[in-house]
């Protein structure tokens, strides 16, 4: 089981250090490498996703990811900014398929923003389409403006397309995922103005006709958005497209109580996967110790139940974090009256001493 291991920027490497500690508290044998990406990489080799990275990455059964960016490479040309590798590798990899767990532990249903009463026992999964969508769409760019009442104006464009293989492979994704749930799919669109999104409705339709034991709702983003504060325990696997996908996920983090609590899988056809936390690389508490590990150690956990067929070790992994939050542990960005603060490396220690104690 080869691993790359690529820490990135800000946080990245402190909370990463603690996931691959947790993993090496198994009872399992890994090769892991690591090796730079993002910012960091830019500083020594003069682009976010070097070749030897990517190589890398693609020789390995999954990639451990952490963060990248950081506000000193905002003035950078889009091509060299750090957030393009994780873009590279998404698209050099084929992961079109997000996996986004947003899970409210009991012990954390008063770090929500949301009343207890509303998130007690949410469990919702947002599969989020990857690498298509406006984010990947062409063409785009600078031009001036061609037409209208402001012809020859300095204008932007992105374009936002999918093609119908692209909806229907995620599509069998939301249904199948769904079959191990809670059978509903509930799929958002914005099909009302967006022509791509009517197309995606269509498709999605279309798809359902294979899985009639899955029940399939239709949403407007805005109602979706609406819904995951007024009612969201309604939801059981949502899925979308990249851009909506990306907005909601994050909304859903907060749910949780934390985006610090939202691992994620990104998955390509063979299964190959890359994990990371949701949240970013958070510049501004770097090096302070401070940031909370559990989504990147819950994203080792989903790493090997999906990409290295090692399910037992990835329940294992998700009873550890949640004795340890039983326990009263939390981060600062958890932390409550009458719990216990700690920081990043504590966490992960503490998380290896419950797996230990499993036995």
């Amino acid at each position: 089981m080869k691993i790359a291991v690529l820490p990135g920027d800000g946080i990245g490497t402190e909370i990463v250090a603690e996931a691959v500690k947790v993993l090496g508290a198994l009872d399992l044998r890994f090769e892991m490498e690591q090796a730079l990406v993002g910012g960091a990489a830019y500083e020594a080799h003069g682009h976010p996703l070097p070749e030897s990275t990517l190589k890398l990455a693609q020789q390995a059964d999954a990639v451990l990811f952490g963060a990248v960016g950081d506000w000193k490479y905002d003035k950078l040309e889009r091509a060299l900014r750090p957030e393009q590798a994780i873009l590279g590798l998404r698209k050099h990899l084929g992961l079109f398929a997000n996996f986004r767990p947003a899970i409210c532990y009991e012990q954390l249903t008063h770090a929500s923003s949301l009343k207890p009463e509303l998130v007690a026992g949410l469990d919702i999964l947002i599969i989020r389409e990857l690498t298509g969508d406006i984010y990947f769409g062409q063409p785009r760019g600078r031009r001036a403006s061609p037409d209208g009442a402001f012809q020859g104006a300095p204008e932007a464009f992105d374009t936002m397309r999918y093609s119908r293989p692209e909806i229907e492979r995620i599509a069998h994704v939301a249904f199948q995922a769904a079959r191990k749930r809670g059978k509903k799919v509930t799929s958002v669109d914005k099909a009302n103005v967006l022509e791509t999104f009517q197309f995606w409705k269509d498709v999605v339709t279309e798809v359902h006709a294979q899985y009639p034991d899955v029940e399939l709702e239709h949403m407007y983003v805005d109602n979706a958005a609406m819904q995951l504060v007024k009612a969201p325990k309604k939801f059981d696997v949502i899925v979308t497209g990249n851009m909506f996908g990306d907005i909601l996920s994050d909304e859903a983090a907060m749910l949780t109580g934390s985006i610090g609590m939202l691992p994620s899988a990104s998955l390509n056809e063979r299964k190959q996967g890359l994990y990371e936390p949701s949240h970013g690389s958070a510049p501004d508490i770097a090096g302070k110790g401070v940031a909370n590990p559990l989504a990147t150690i819950l994203s080792a956990a989903m790493m090997l139940r999906f990409s290295l067929d090692q399910p037992e070790a990835a329940d294992r992994i998700e009873r550890a974090v949640q004795d340890v939050l039983a326990q009263g542990l939390r981060t600062a960005d958890i932390f409550s009256e009458g719990t216990t603060r700690v920081g990043t490396k504590e966490m992960g220690d503490a998380v290896v001493a419950r797996l230990k104690a499993q036995g």
